[in-house]
């Protein structure tokens, strides 16, 4: 875990455990998970420019600022569908973390409060209907146990001692995992980076082995210019948020560099 994650998990704890138990909401650990997945860490569109970590789209009942955005959604497992629809805009991260708990105030997910358990509380949160992604339930408990969040359940500040992680789990060579993401086991875009890494695995190496044999060569390097791209990013085509970040890396682009074109773009 980097010391930007570390810090970006410390802000994002104490912000839940201030709110939660005025909604009786019992457990922190899962909302942070929420977090990491949904807003890649802070580093998606949505979460550093609008301040919502958790995907909220307006519905009917809100009332506040918007934006509109790409996003993709798995209304059928495997099959992964383009939209645009709108988001909830927030002032701060401390309004966002509290505009989660007001999202989840609504009947259709009173089973989440009392709930002690993490991963009931996730299952329950998926059953709702909260993610359409047909691997979410396992990729929030993947990351609640890879970054230890359960020690933020009870209000703690995160300073236990967390065990270091290996580099690979369970022995498997890049060559076989790389087989396994082409046979489907590990799932697609940023779930499947949230995934191999919650697993001790570097994603950046398995996607690469991924490339060199669907192409029979190394990934070849990239032909558009990063402008090219940006325009492309404006349109839709590469997604949105960690998603995003994912595919264009996955590419060969510099995200950084093309999120900066866009950021510019936009203006």
């Amino acid at each position: 875990m980097t010391t930007e994650q570390k810090n970006f998990i410390e802000k994002i704890a104490a912000a839940v455990n201030k709110y939660k138990d005025g909604y009786n909401i019992k457990v922190a650990s899962p909302i942070i998970a929420q977090a990491i997945i949904e807003s890649g860490w802070g580093e998606s569109q949505l979460a550093a420019k609008y301040n919502n970590y958790f995907g909220l789209k307006c519905g009917s009942a809100w009332t506040g600022k918007s934006v509109n955005m790409a996003t993709s959604e798995e209304y059928t497992p495997g099959v992964h569908t383009n939209i645009r629809d709108n988001f909830r805009v927030f002032d701060s991260l401390e309004d966002g973390v509290k505009g989660y708990f007001e999202f989840i105030n609504y009947s259709r997910y009173a089973n989440l409060k009392g709930v002690t358990d993490p991963e009931t509380y996730v299952k329950n949160i998926k059953a709702d209907g909260y993610a359409t992604s047909s691997t979410y339930v396992s990729t929030l408990i993947n990351a609640i146990k890879s970054y230890n969040l359960t020690q933020y359940d009870n209000g703690g500040s995160g300073n236990a001692t967390q065990p270091e992680k290996p580099a690979a789990s369970a022995g498997k060579s890049v060559n076989e995992l790389a087989q396994e993401v082409l046979a489907g086991k590990w799932g697609n875009g940023a779930d499947r980076k949230n995934r191999l890494e919650a697993a001790g695995y570097s994603y950046s190496a398995v996607q690469a082995k991924v490339n060199q044999l669907v192409n029979g060569t190394p990934a070849t390097p990239q032909k558009k210019s990063v402008e090219e791209v940006a325009r492309e990013v404006i349109r839709g085509k590469w997604g949105n948020g960690a998603d995003r970040k994912n595919r264009l890396t996955a590419a060969g682009y510099s995200y950084s560099a093309v999120q900066a074109k866009v950021n510019q773009l936009m203006k």
